[in-house]
């Protein structure tokens, strides 16, 4: 797993070639592209959780996968409760 931040698959967006997805990162809606994930025959759908880079969904996981990735960011010294930009 690559060190990324998590976040929750709000719904698809429309056009775009099917590459970006509304995604909630600690609250916040943020626009993602997802071209990177090999998805094969699974789409994401809401409530999927996403390892966000650089505004790029770099890894499907779950929710452990995501409360994992939430607790190395907190050993870094970024609290749960500030949002990312």
């Amino acid at each position: 797993m690559c060190l990324g931040i998590p976040g929750q698959v709000v719904e698809m967006v429309e056009g775009y070639g099917g590459q970006l997805a509304l995604i909630d990162v600690a609250g916040a809606s943020r626009r993602v592209n997802i071209g990177m994930l090999e998805l094969d025959e699974q789409h994401l759908s809401p409530g999927d959780w996403v390892l966000i880079h650089m505004g790029f969904a770099v890894e499907r996981v779950d929710a452990a996968g995501a409360e994992e990735a939430m607790a190395g960011l907190e050993l870094m010294g970024r609290p749960r409760d500030e949002a990312p930009s």
